[in-house]
């Protein structure tokens, strides 16, 4: 039995967003996309924060008398329990996200190395999820880690929407933009991904490092020009000469590849919205492609909540709406804490102005919203009147992005750990 939306609104929340998730995970949706075993061996590459539950699925579903090896990088505390304790024929090893480290480094730079001396005969089989453009940190030629730390940084709090921040990632990288894949050649090459990004691009999702890269360096010149993102003298040489130029569409060494999408947002959306009409509620899927300033997105889900509540339009309820995608947060003060979860739930909660029925569940589906320990929050008709009982004012958290701070002090927070997979924001509205 799932928990009653009209009794039990905030359990009701948290199971739309557990369905999310768990049509998400690798162990389900990986089987129906492996290639039967080559005639000679199997090299297993990957990273993201699905990276090593996508690992374990395929340890354990390829046939144990088949040759299989490998390395995959994924976000501290992401291997899930079981591989750890028990590892498996691919070497799962844990580096920074979102600010790349030393660690990740290393990783690259041996995901690389173990490319040299493939033939035709065998297969590389490369696992990427939302959260390998950090992971995969191989500075290019005349930039060092610290480069890329800044860079990566000033690029996560400048607003910049994620496929402006991949499209620069790739071209400061000695193996996103295509570079992965070419440096398997002659082998052939089956990527499985799990998408995080709007649209759902395979060249977007962790910086695409094994498929073409249609955008270029001066692409990446105007993005870090257009938020005014400083760059080390090699960097903005590298990509004004075109030095740091990507493997493009149509290059012989991508043939006979292939891509498998093998989970969305959108299937997780339809999941969630499935779970709803079970317990009896309509359920309307705004979009998996919602981007934007996470606080000015959090204002028109509510005036959308209000309208419902208030008017029966354009949804009569009760009625859940659901939205994903990623949005984005222009950090305005130095201290807050929170992520993109935590400052929709605050702008939200703001323009819901206490609008009673009107329940929100937002949150991360890899577990954690930004850097934090938790995925989200719930804001309720009560939140912003708790608040003002705990001598909080919603709008100074909002001014700080320190929406973690205000959804702490409440007891709000949304924590389930790492999920072991990746397709973004997840957002509920509850409209009784």
């Amino acid at each position: 039995m799932h928990p009653d939306p009209r009794t039990q609104p905030r359990e009701f929340l948290r199971s739309l967003y557990d369905a999310a998730v768990a049509r998400a995970l690798p162990a389900q949706n990986t089987a129906r996309y492996l290639p039967p075993p080559p005639k000679g061996r199997t090299l297993v590459l990957g990273a993201g924060k699905a990276g090593g539950a996508m690992a374990a699925a395929v340890d354990a579903l390829w046939p144990q008398d088949a040759p299989l090896s490998g390395l995959v990088v994924t976000r501290y505390d992401h291997v899930p329990p079981a591989y750890k304790a028990k590892p498996g024929r691919i070497e799962v090893v844990e580096a920074s996200h979102p600010v790349p480290d030393a660690a990740g480094e290393r990783a690259a730079q041996r995901i690389l190395e173990l490319t040299q001396g493939l033939t035709a005969d065998d297969l590389v089989l490369c696992l990427i999820s939302g959260g390998a453009s950090a992971l995969l940190s191989l500075p290019a030629p005349g930039l060092g880690l610290e480069d890329k730390r800044a860079i990566n940084k000033a690029l996560l709090n400048s607003g910049a929407a994620i496929d402006e921040m991949n499209c620069v990632r790739k071209h400061l990288s000695a193996i996103k933009g295509g570079r992965l894949a070419a440096a398997c050649a002659p082998a052939r090459v089956v990527t499985l991904l799990i998408s995080d990004v709007p649209g759902d691009a395979p060249e977007v999702i962790g910086s695409g490092p094994t498929v073409p890269d249609p955008s270029t360096c001066a692409d990446a010149l105007g993005i870090l020009q257009r938020y005014g993102i400083p760059v080390p003298a090699a960097a903005r040489a590298g990509l004004a000469s075109g030095a740091f130029e990507t493997p493009k569409p149509g290059d012989a060494r991508f043939a006979g590849h292939q891509v498998h999408m093998i989970a969305t947002p959108q299937q997780s959306l339809e999941a969630a919205a499935a779970l709803a009409r079970e317990s009896g509620l309509d359920a309307h899927i705004l979009s998996d492609e919602i981007e934007g300033e996470s606080r000015e997105v959090g204002k028109v889900h509510a005036a959308l909540a209000r309208a419902v509540a208030r008017r029966g339009e354009p949804f009569t309820r009760p009625c859940v709406i659901l939205s994903g995608g990623e949005t984005t947060v222009t950090v305005r003060s130095k201290g807050g804490r929170g992520g993109r979860a935590g400052e929709f739930l605050l702008g939200c909660a703001i323009a819901l102005q206490g609008q009673p029925g009107v329940h929100v569940l937002a949150a991360d589906t890899d577990g954690i919203d930004g850097i934090e320990d938790n995925a989200g929050a719930v804001v309720t008709p009560d939140t912003l009147a708790r608040a003002v009982a705990a001598g909080m004012k919603a709008g100074e958290y909002l001014d700080r992005n320190d929406a973690y701070s205000f959804f702490a002090r409440l007891d709000d927070l949304v924590v389930p750990g790492p999920t072991f997979t990746n397709v973004n924001d997840f957002r509920a509205l509850l409209v009784l």
